[in-house]
């Protein structure tokens, strides 16, 4: 195939085009070579702002088996993008989100029928204008880019919607925590129910099927989540203890007393979000499609072995030693009063 990745040099992104590349396919990156502008030399790079229509015009004049777009977020940006990419590619690939859903913590088996959140008219306006990232306008934007790319695009587009992408190159650190505090060893805080259903895909199964759904015969929208059977928190953290540091001892503190020492699920303790009864997003028509999925055992491996190369960044996500310990500490003592 011929594909253009808008994006691509960032996480999702570049496992798209190293996935591609491997199998043999022609890519062109459209990106503003702000995030790794050189990470892919040897394919064709062509540098632009999306916003700017003079810059889109560098990619009409081409053909195209499938577009694959990693980063809109704005409607009006993607809008832009399709007025230019429309005519000129046999396939647009959307890269969306969960967080499109109204409440996707609450529901279990959460289907792609279940309708998007959306704005009014007006809120819309108001969040077009808005420069700074707004977490609580993240999916609601992502439905209505989807909306943009559906009634442009037909049977010729694909919406991908993502739970949780771990994995080597993941700015987020929202699984990284895990494997890289596992290996420390010591005693380790583990979070609320050890019972507790979790989710997360591999950007490297996610960038294969990807690539591998744009070749095919679909269109339409799916969800995108791992892994392929039920895995419980404690499952999780075994499996890293067994792969990386069988040293280990968890102490399981509950949620309520999580919360009340001000933990933040999510970025405090990755991976974790309370709830009393199991949400799950459903993926059975991804798999049904081809999405495939590693050993749980490789991805814990091969995101600590990365993120040991990281010696001087910043993490984005956990508690620090120090605040484990105090917790720990607080929780040690709750138990003997």
């Amino acid at each position: 195939m011929k594909l253009l990745v808008i994006g691509g040099t960032k996480f999702l992104g570049r496992h798209i085009v190293e996935s591609a590349l491997n199998e043999g396919h022609e890519v062109t990156l459209f990106h503003r070579g702000k995030t790794n502008p050189g990470l892919f030399e040897d394919v064709t790079n062509i540098f632009g702002d999306r916003e700017k229509r003079e810059d889109l015009e560098k990619l009409g004049e081409q053909e195209w088996d499938a577009v694959i777009d990693t980063c809109g977020y704005k409607p009006s940006t993607v809008s832009k993008s399709l007025d230019v990419l429309a005519g000129c590619t046999k396939k647009y690939v959307f890269i969306s989100t969960i967080s499109v859903y109204p409440d996707f913590t609450s529901i279990h088996h959460l289907e792609e029928t279940m309708e998007p959140m959306t704005l009014t008219q007006e809120e819309l306006e108001q969040a077009e204008r808005t420069e700074a990232f707004e977490p609580s306008l993240y999916g609601p934007l992502k439905a209505h880019c989807e909306q943009e790319v559906q009634s442009r695009m037909k049977d010729r587009g694909i919406i991908i919607r993502p739970g949780l992408i771990v994995g080597p190159h993941d700015p987020t650190d929202r699984f990284t925590y895990w494997p890289s505090r596992i290996a420390e060893g010591g005693e380790v805080l583990a979070p609320g129910r050890k019972d507790q259903q979790i989710q997360f895909i591999d950007a490297r199964d996610l960038a294969h099927w990807i690539v591998q759904l744009s070749a095919a015969e679909y269109a339409g929208i799916f969800n995108a989540n791992g892994p392929e059977n039920k895995l419980t928190m404690q499952e999780f953290l075994e499996t890293c203890a067994s792969t990386l540091n069988k040293e280990v001892s968890f102490t399981w503190v509950p949620a309520q007393f999580l919360t009340d020492e001000g933990v933040q699920p999510w970025k405090d303790l990755p991976v974790w979000i309370p709830t009393e009864k199991d949400f799950s997003q459903d993926a059975a028509k991804a798999i049904q499609c081809g999405l495939k999925f590693r050993p749980l055992k490789e991805t814990i491996l091969d995101t600590y072995r990365w993120d040991q190369q990281r010696v001087e960044a910043v993490r984005g996500a956990g508690l620090t030693r120090d605040e484990e310990a105090a917790i720990l500490k607080k929780w040690h003592v709750q138990k003997k009063k």
